[in-house]
């Protein structure tokens, strides 16, 4: 990457002290991401999103695997970005996969029971109800409720006060948010697959949903959504994708752990949150 700070002097974006990062753990040949040295506005966000077509860089909001340890401030533990916890020679292009196949190959690893699974086929099919075994097909676009760009420039403001202290990336790309992640070779779904799949389906729903990448940390991901569900009707496919795209969303969320109840929660939902174990 380039020195970023000249990119921005013709813009008058005012960047914090950061710097380039080091991939594989520090001992890589790549720098994919500029990291500022401490949290940042999602004001600041917005303002770099909106000049993406005159630098040709993206921002996201980074969150740490675990806060900084206030009585060691000198150890800088800001994982997986500081370390350099990025791996972008390990991940492929999305443009060598389709989001359809993807998601209806997800869903037949997650909704049939395996080799070794603790649940039986009929409480693994109860978990996906009412689609069971069969791929249910993506999920129609959704209708806008308000320009994507700035759903995504206010979900920033919210979740860099909502975030543990939310640092500034930057990542070279043409492309989307959705780009940016595997320019960058975060590593965050890997027990799942390859990060240019997931880049993949995010693009999908760019398209569908106007849905923009906002944060993301070591295992997590946060999406603003322009089109979100306004039924319950409206949001089971699009669960189904969700527990296709991270399982976990379900299996590892509180209360009932079923599609239909992770439906109910998507319903006018503006902001969508993926963690994967």
């Amino acid at each position: 990457m380039t020195t970023e700070s000249n990119r921005f002097v013709a813009l008058d974006i005012q960047l914090p002290a950061g710097r380039l990062v080091t991939a594989d753990e520090g001992e890589g040949d790549e720098r994919p991401l500029w990291l500022s040295d401490g949290p940042v506005s999602g004001e600041l966000w917005g303002r770099i999103n909106a000049a993406h077509g005159k630098t040709g860089v993206r921002a996201l909001l980074l969150e740490p695997l675990e806060p900084l340890d206030p009585e060691n401030p000198e150890a800088d533990e800001y994982r997986p970005w500081a370390s350099g916890e990025l791996f972008p020679a390990e991940t492929s292009s999305p443009d060598s996969h389709d989001a359809a196949d993807l998601l209806a190959g997800w869903w037949r690893e997650h909704a049939l029971p395996g080799e070794g699974d603790e649940l039986s086929e009929e409480e693994r099919l109860a978990v996906v109800a009412p689609f069971g075994r069969s791929w249910p097909g993506r999920a129609p676009a959704g209708s806008p409720i308000a320009d994507p760009e700035e759903m995504a420039a206010g979900c920033a403001v919210r979740l860099a006060e909502e975030l543990p202290e939310p640092r500034l990336g930057l990542v070279e790309t043409t492309g989307s948010g959705a780009d940016a992640l595997a320019v960058a070779g975060w590593s965050g779904p890997m027990n799942y697959g390859d990060t240019g799949e997931f880049a993949a389906v995010l693009r999908d729903w760019e398209a569908r949903f106007g849905a923009r990448v906002v944060a993301v940390g070591f295992d997590t991901l946060f999406l603003s959504v322009a089109s979100p569900a306004r039924s319950l009707a409206e949001a089971l496919p699009i669960a189904a994708e969700h527990f296709a795209f991270c399982p976990d969303n379900v299996w590892q969320r509180e209360g009932p752990q079923t599609l239909a109840a992770y439906a109910q929660e998507l319903v006018g939902e503006k902001c969508w949150e993926f963690w994967w174990d």
